[in-house]
């Protein structure tokens, strides 16, 4: 199957590429997720405007890449999450607890840049990776805390 891809999926490609994938994986997965677009000739008119987003939210400097990796590694940065006894979180950290987080911090970050390994259900301190740029994973490291 022949799709042309809307967002970032891991291993397969950048916003307006066009993949080449197995049917149900396609069909299945990426399709009802809106991650991609069947590729069709109108369709394939549309990479250049998919592109061109891209790229004007991309960081397109390396240099300005590293200093954005500097100030996510300088600090610690607080989560809070609701907590039972023994330091075992209700649910999870989730990316989108982390990105408010950093936003707070003063790092306006992507969700779908940051990766947590296993997820994140104590407290304590946890490490998370941020790409920032194709070149330059920021490693960051989160403190889980109890909410009040």
């Amino acid at each position: 199957m022949k799709l042309i891809l809307t967002h970032e999926v891991s291993n397969l490609g950048q916003p307006g590429d066009i993949v080449e994938v197995k049917d149900g994986y396609g069909r299945n997965f990426l399709l009802p997720r809106n991650f991609a677009i069947r590729w069709t000739k109108g369709a394939a008119n549309q990479v250049e405007s998919i592109k061109a987003a891209r790229d004007a939210r991309a960081v397109h400097d390396l240099e300005t890449a590293k200093s954005i990796k500097g100030n996510l590694e300088s600090s610690a940065i607080n989560v809070s999450a609701q907590a039972g006894e023994g330091g075992r979180l209700f649910g999870a950290v989730t990316v989108t607890d982390i990105a408010d987080a950093l936003a707070e911090a003063g790092a306006q970050v992507d969700k779908r840049r940051i990766e947590v390994g296993n997820p994140i259900k104590s407290l304590g301190s946890h490490t998370v990776s941020v790409r920032v740029h194709p070149e330059v994973v920021a490693t960051v490291k989160l403190n889980v805390v109890a909410a009040k």
